[in-house]
């Protein structure tokens, strides 16, 4: 398998970005793509459930944590006042795939969709300080700009519009 292409998912907060990516992870693997996806979290986060034997191990110290069961493994990987690794560093850890969704990580130089709610915490556009938005997905009508706007439930035109920006048949069945 070749290096997989990149495609990310940009916009404010209560965006729409979660809810595009689901879909889009679903419409790409009915269509017979390979998907995996990295979201970047603006915020401390945990897995973890407190008590949990994996949970002690990292409060214990622990640099990795992988949990591995029948149905999945996941490695926790404590940074302990590292730097939080780059998108290039997060990639390379990646198992082979064809295509990896990428939410969030809004200045990263990828092509991308640029989300947009009414409901959003923030309603300023991206799109016109970023060159590599290449749409917008949207709630609601938006004017103003020369890049294709699609409806933000529009599932199978954008992923369409995904699988011709990276150069990607539109079906692999």
């Amino acid at each position: 398998m070749t290096s997989p292409k990149i495609f990310g998912i940009a916009g404010w907060k209560n965006s729409g970005k979660t809810g595009l990516a689901v879909r889009l992870v679903t419409e790409l693997t009915a269509r017979g793509y390979k998907i995996s996806t990295i979201k970047h979290a603006h915020h401390d986060f945990d897995i973890d459930k407190v008590g949990a034997d994996s949970f002690r191990h990292r409060e214990a110290g622990a640099h990795e944590v992988t949990i591995v069961s029948a149905t999945r493994y996941a490695i926790m990987h404590e940074l302990r006042g590292a730097p939080e690794p780059t998108l290039a560093e997060v990639l390379a850890r990646l198992a082979p795939c064809d295509i990896v969704l990428i939410e969030g990580y809004k200045r990263e130089p990828v092509p991308k969709i640029e989300a947009r709610r009414l409901q959003a915490a923030n309603r300023e556009p991206l799109a016109p300080t970023d060159p590599h938005i290449s749409a917008i997905a949207a709630d609601h009508p938006v004017e103003g700009t020369s890049l294709p706007v699609f409806d933000l439930d529009a599932t199978n035109t954008i992923a369409d519009f995904i699988l011709d920006t990276l150069a990607l048949e539109r079906s692999r069945n």
